[in-house]
C-alpha cells in the first residue's frame, strides 16, 4: 500500500454534538491528531478477537497517558447481541466507570454499533470514539451516530442515536482485511454514487483498478468522498425523519437477506450490493429511471467482485415477510429507496407487492 501525504478532516456539523472524521494512514499509532477529542481520562477499549491482536497494543501505546482497560468480544455479525451488549455494560459497572469515562470501538461495524449502543445506554449516555478498521465501517457505519444490536426478527431493531466524539479512520488498517471483507465495503461506496453523486460514480468506474489494488491515495478519496456525502445528509437530518433515509438504498432487501440467514450467509456489504440491484431494477421496471440504470450499477458491483443475484434458497415470500418488520417502514407501508437516475434517489411507498416480487425474481 503506497503512503499518501494528505490527511483530510470531515466535520459532521451537529451543533454542540459536532465531531471530526479524521482520514489518513498511521492514525491509530499517532494519537496527537485526535487525543484532544477524548473526554476524561478513563477509556474502555472494546474490540474483537480478530482485530485486537493487530491493533490493540498500538492503541494502548498511543494512549499510554490515559487509564486504560480493554474488552475482547467474539467476531462476527451474529455476535451483535443483547448478551454481548450486556458484557460491555457489566465491565463498565464492575470497574465503577463514571460519566467521565469513555468507550473506544476498535473494529468494524459490529464493534462500532454494539459499543456505541453501550455508550448510549450506560448512565444515560457517556462519550465514545469510533476507530473503524474495515472499509465498510470507515465509509459508512462509523459516521452518523446510529448504534444498535440485532434481534432474531431483524437487524438493528434495538438501538439509539448516539454520536461519537471523534472518528479515526486509519486507512493503514485496510491492508490487513481479507479480500472479501474489503470488497464488501465497496458496496456502500457505490451506494453514494448511485443515490447522490453521479460524478463520484463516474470516478469509481474510471478508478476501479487502483481502488482494488489498495492504493492509498485512491482509498483516501473513496473514504473522504463517502464520508463527506454522509456527513452532509446527517447534518440535515440526524434522526432520519427525512432525507437521511436515502442512505438506506438497497438496505431493506439486504437486512431481510441477513435476518433470514441469521447473519451467516452474506456479509452486510454483499447483501447491500444485491439489494441495490433489486431496487434499481424495480425503479427501471416501473419507468422511474432511464433504461440501463440498473445495468450500470450492476456492472460496477461486478467489477468490484460483489454478488448481484438473490440467493436461491430465499423465497420471495420469506424475503417480503422479513421486510415487513423493517424499521424503515411507516404505518405498515413499505418504504423503499428508488432511483430517478444515477445520483438522484427518492423515498417511495407506492411500489406494489407484485412489483417488488417481480423485481426480486428477475434478479435471481
Amino acid at each position: 500500500m503506497r503512503t499518501g501525504k494528505r490527511m483530510p478532516v470531515v466535520n459532521v456539523d451537529l451543533g454542540h454534538r459536532s465531531y471530526p472524521v479524521l482520514i489518513g494512514a498511521g492514525l491509530l499509532q499517532n494519537s496527537e491528531s485526535w487525543r484532544d477529542f477524548i473526554p476524561g481520562n478513563r477509556i474502555l477499549i472494546v474490540s474483537n478477537e480478530v482485530v485486537a491482536p493487530l491493533y490493540l497494543q498500538k492503541i494502548i501505546n498511543a494512549l499510554g497517558s490515559f487509564q486504560l482497560d480493554h474488552l475482547i468480544l467474539p467476531d462476527g455479525e451474529n455476535q451483535k447481541t443483547l448478551s454481548n451488549w450486556s458484557v460491555i455494560l457489566d465491565r463498565l459497572v464492575s470497574t465503577r466507570a463514571g460519566r467521565d469515562s469513555c468507550l473506544l470501538a476498535l473494529g468494524g461495524g459490529v464493534i462500532g454499533d454494539i459499543t456505541g449502543f453501550a455508550a448510549a445506554a450506560y448512565m444515560r449516555g457517556i462519550p465514545f470514539i469510533q476507530a473503524p478498521t474495515t472499509l465498510l465501517a470507515q465509509v459508512d457505519a462509523s459516521v452518523g451516530g446510529k448504534t444498535a444490536i440485532n434481534h432474531p426478527a431483524g437487524k438493528n431493531l434495538i438501538g439509539a442515536f448516539h454520536q461519537p466524539a471523534v472518528v479515526v479512520a486509519d486507512v493503514s488498517t485496510l491492508s490487513t482485511l481479507d479480500e472479501r471483507e474489503f470488497r464488501a465495503g465497496l458496496a456502500e461506496v457505490v451506494k453514494v454514487g448511485a443515490i447522490g453523486d453521479p460524478e463520484f460514480m463516474q470516478w469509481l468506474e474510471d478508478n476501479a483498478k487502483s481502488i482494488l489494488a489498495g492504493e492509498t491515495d485512491s482509498l483516501v478519496k473513496v473514504i473522504e468522498r463517502s464520508v463527506r456525502y454522509k456527513a452532509e445528509i446527517v447534518a440535515q437530518d440526524e434522526l432520519e425523519s427525512g432525507n437521511r433515509a436515502l442512505l438506506n438504498f438497497g438496505h431493506s432487501f439486504a437486512h431481510a437477506f441477513e435476518a433470514i440467514s441469521r447473519y451467516s450467509q452474506l456479509m452486510h456489504g454483499e447483501a447491500v450490493s444485491i439489494g441495490m440491484v433489486i431496487a434499481s431494477t424495480l425503479s427501471e421496471a416501473r419507468g422511474l429511471c432511464p433504461p440501463g440504470t440498473s445495468n450500470r450499477i450492476k456492472d460496477l458491483l461486478l467489477r468490484f467482485g460483489l454478488p448481484v443475484r438473490v440467493p436461491d434458497d430465499m423465497s420471495a415470500e420469506e424475503i417480503l415477510k422479513s421486510m415487513s418488520l423493517d424499521k424503515k417502514n411507516l404505518e405498515g407501508q413499505s418504504r423503499l429507496i428508488l432511483l430517478r437516475a444515477i445520483g438522484e434517489a427518492f423515498i417511495d411507498s407506492s411500489s406494489s407487492i407484485s412489483e417488488i416480487t417481480s423485481a426480486l425474481e428477475s434478479c435471481r
